[in-house]
């Protein structure tokens, strides 16, 4: 199979066909070749996206994204300070 990145609205639209091919009352194998999926991957998907709209999954991923930089913001001056620290106490 190959490897493919799929967008959070591309998520939320397969997401959506396999509530329709579930509610016909397609089996789940049947219904991941449908939407052309993995089962570890639809659920995956689907705990992490699950009910969710695609301005709010556009949203998640901005504020993810925006934890991660500050997250790397945070470590480099948290770094700087104990650099700080160790050379005003001398021991450089």
């Amino acid at each position: 199979m190959s490897k493919k990145r799929f967008k959070a609205e591309d998520i939320i639209v397969k997401l959506r066909e396999a509530e329709i091919f579930l509610g016909q009352g397609l089996p789940v194998d049947k219904m991941l070749r449908k939407i052309g999926v993995s089962g570890q991957t639809y659920y995956r998907w689907r705990k992490e996206y699950g009910g969710m709209r695609v301005d709010q999954a556009k949203k998640l991923k901005e504020v993810e994204k925006e934890n991660a930089r500050l997250k790397k913001l945070v470590a480099d001056l948290s770094l700087d300070n104990a650099i700080l620290k160790e050379a005003s106490k001398g021991n450089f």
